[in-house]
């Protein structure tokens, strides 16, 4: 998933802000007690209020995740 993320991130790089988040790094605590998450790769789509758009679990595709960021983008 890294390459695919990474990817994104360069493209949109200007529009979003990414964040990785070490799920055996304690001070992850906070988040993945907000966003309940506990596995990798877990990535979330957040708007500005910190509210959860869409998330995935496991491997998703480049298509499926840039489709949903122009979706966000586009509100």
């Amino acid at each position: 998933m890294a390459p695919i993320v990474h990817g994104l991130e360069a493209r949109y790089h200007d529009k979003l802000i990414f964040t990785y988040l070490d799920i055996d790094d304690p001070m992850t605590n906070r988040f993945k007690q907000t966003l309940s998450y506990r596995y990798q790769p877990h990535i979330f789509l957040l708007d500005a209020d910190g509210v959860i758009l869409k998330q995935w679990i496991g491997v998703v595709s480049e298509r499926e995740l840039e489709s949903a960021i122009e979706e966000a983008l586009a509100r």
